[in-house]
């Protein structure tokens, strides 16, 4: 690509702010909101940002801009490249297996506490998260129902560790869910992750039930280590080289906007 091609780039689904409010919170914060619902690996191309986009759809000067996309580049969610301009940050298949090693090692705690310190009502509300998954209607097989199941596959791993009681475990997370929603999005469709994951859930869900820590926990800690080596075996294509442009203009799913 010669350097006068300028390459794609992505329109965030986001929203005007309200000027009452301090603009650079609230462009960090719709900025990684919308970042935090990106398909991140489930295309080659990198993902590049565009200031001037940015401004347009925040209703908001380059300033405030800037400064959000300074603190999501000190965050981890986005690079600057001089010349290039500013990209999401992808993660490499070696890295994405620590993430993922490190996800599990908090989670499974968090699990341990969860099955003393949650109350019923949140345990049940595990159920809830995944009714629509495992009502008998499928066989458990969410396999037509992937992206629905992803999210609530998210929501139910964050609800665990929302449920161990520890501010910093959700606060360390974070950071890392952005990297794993859009990796276990990639994944589910492959090896029948998902009617495994369903299945999983379950178990995991029984063990918290029953109060019984240790199994809690290395049920959720091999749960997710399970995914660290599919990642191990599968996960090539988070070290491909990035797909160059061939056109000058962006392409007209680089205008789209994306949920």
């Amino acid at each position: 690509m010669s350097p006068s091609s300028p390459e794609p780039v992505r329109k965030l689904a986001i929203a005007p702010l309200h000027a009452s409010i301090g603009l650079r919170a609230q462009a960090c914060e719709a900025i990684r909101a919308a970042i935090m619902r990106m398909d991140i690996y489930g295309q080659a191309e990198e993902i590049r940002l565009d200031e001037r986009q940015l401004c347009q759809d925040l209703g908001v000067s380059r300033t405030p801009i800037r400064e959000a996309l300074s603190v999501l580049e000190q965050e981890g969610f986005v690079r600057s490249v001089p010349r290039r301009g500013i990209f999401v940050v992808r993660k490499s298949k070696r890295e994405i297996v620590e993430m993922i090693t490190v996800w599990a090692a908090i989670e499974s705690m968090a699990a341990r506490l969860a099955a003393t310190r949650a109350g019923s009502e949140e345990i049940a509300g595990l159920r809830q998260v995944l009714a629509a998954f495992d009502d008998g209607r499928n066989d458990g097989d969410p396999s037509g129902q992937i992206s629905e199941y992803s999210d609530a596959n998210m929501a139910f791993h964050k609800a665990i560790i929302r449920m161990g009681g520890i501010e910093l475990m959700a606060s360390l997370t974070d950071t890392l869910f952005i990297h794993m929603r859009a990796v276990r999005a990639v994944t589910m469709t492959q090896d029948n992750r998902a009617r495994r994951s369903v299945a999983d859930h379950r178990a995991i869900i029984a063990a918290l039930e029953a109060r019984d820590a240790s199994r809690a926990e290395r049920l959720v800690r091999e749960h997710t280590m399970g995914l660290a080596a599919h990642v191990e075996r599968h996960g090539d294509f988070l070290d491909a080289r990035p797909a160059e442009p061939n056109q000058a203009e962006p392409t007209a799913e680089a205008r789209r906007q994306y949920a």
